[in-house]
């Protein structure tokens, strides 16, 4: 079974330590000062709002709104491994992921002309966000079947 990120809302602190895990695992250099320069931008987001912190990051839904909409076919559903994959050399930048995800998930790079979401480290053993987190309000599990 895949597994996901889930969040502990009343945890969350709001200091983004997710947000520069994040930004460091998907920069070149490795490192926040190299990830500074570099302008990379972090996947995952903390919005405040009526006195609470949200993390907010790809779903990666089972219906997919963002890979029905992509135009150019830089969005795939991996249905084993229940991921939403990016190809970025074949995204055109149209931004309509962005317009169509229901959460309000995926975010324009404008840098870059891409758009920014959550691929749970795919290439790592466990999202860096998770081992960020210091009071672990970010918690990376097997789905759970209502």
């Amino acid at each position: 079974m895949a597994k996901s990120l889930y969040y502990k809302i009343d945890k969350c602190l709001g200091c983004k330590s997710c947000e520069i895990a994040c930004a460091i695992a998907h920069g070149e250099g490795g490192n926040i000062f190299l990830t500074i320069r570099e302008g990379v931008l972090p996947r995952k987001k903390v919005y405040y709002c009526e006195g609470k912190n949200y993390p907010l990051s790809c779903l990666h839904c089972k219906e997919h709104p963002c890979v029905n909409a992509c135009i150019a076919g830089a969005l795939t559903y991996d249905a084993e491994k229940k991921l939403v994959l990016h190809d970025e050399k074949k995204c055109v930048g149209c931004w309509i992921c962005v317009m169509v995800c229901p959460y309000g998930a995926i975010r324009p790079d404008f840098k870059k002309k891409i758009p920014l979401r959550c691929d749970k480290c795919k290439d790592k053993d466990k999202p860096q966000c998770v081992i960020a987190c210091p009071t672990k309000a970010i918690i990376w599990e097997e789905e759970t079947v209502i």
